[in-house]
């Protein structure tokens, strides 16, 4: 059973095998759409809107807003500084942490209905477990940052969780904390993959702030594998990077 639906400004596709009816599938939507109505800062009745109007004290604050906040304030200091949820304005913006959070939840709920084999993306961000409906190992496609239809490498991720940051679809939109005014133009994407979609996205959105450090900062991290394009279409990998390469 597989269904697409436009969600959280981007397509979100599930894809569960043997699934016997919708239940899973319809409950995985459902909770991305609870973290879109919580967290979307394009929503003047979400909790982070009400946040940032001062209407919401920390007291006031749900278990998911606490819990989102206090990973992004990890990947801070994880990143030293490179990600940071507060923006120029003052205002926060947890979205670097909440997308691979709603995938892992999502694939969480799924996991706890039995389901062994699935697949979760949202807006290529992949979580993925056990094989597809022919038996093989999930592929991923990493998309050309030049060419939207083309596939520039491919990648088993084997129960591992891909994410990839970049500028070449919406625009500049990561900064560099520590320059806002560095236009992030030498790198123009970063796929991370790592022990889950959380992990690859935070990081994801942090090595890209870094810019052409980045990928360095990928490859010191144990337990993170890269893949980095320049603005020449020149690519970098990480040490293991290739393990999950099938080209």
């Amino acid at each position: 059973m597989r269904e697409t639906r436009l969600m959280m400004g981007m397509p979100i596709t599930i894809e569960i095998v043997g699934a016997s009816d919708g239940a899973a599938i319809e409950a995985a939507f459902a909770s991305f759409d609870a973290v879109d109505r919580r967290f979307s800062t394009y929503r003047t009745d979400s909790e982070i809107a009400a946040i940032n109007s001062g209407r919401f004290l920390p007291a006031d604050y749900s278990a998911e807003m606490r819990e989102v906040f206090a990973l992004a304030e990890q990947t801070r200091i994880e990143s030293g500084g490179y990600f940071d949820m507060r923006r120029p304005t003052g205002a926060l913006d947890p979205s670097g942490i909440v997308k691979g959070w709603a995938i892992l939840n999502a694939a969480r709920l799924i996991a706890a209905t039995g389901a062994r084999d699935f697949f979760v993306d949202a807006g290529g961000d992949i979580q993925s477990s056990g094989v597809n409906a022919k038996g093989d190992p999930w592929r991923v496609g990493i998309r050309s940052p030049f060419d939207e239809t083309a596939i520039i490498k491919v990648v088993e991720p084997r129960g591992y969780g891909i994410a990839t940051s970049g500028s070449y679809v919406r625009g500049r939109h990561i900064r560099n904390p520590h320059a806002p005014a560095d236009p992030l133009a030498e790198i123009v994407s970063l796929t991370v993959i790592a022990a889950d979609v959380l992990e690859a996205d935070r990081f994801a959105t942090a090595g890209f702030a870094m810019g052409r450090d980045g990928i360095h900062f990928i490859e010191q991290r144990p337990g993170l594998e890269g893949y980095a394009v320049d603005r020449a279409g020149r690519a970098t990998l990480t040490s293991g990077f290739g393990d999950f390469a099938t080209s």
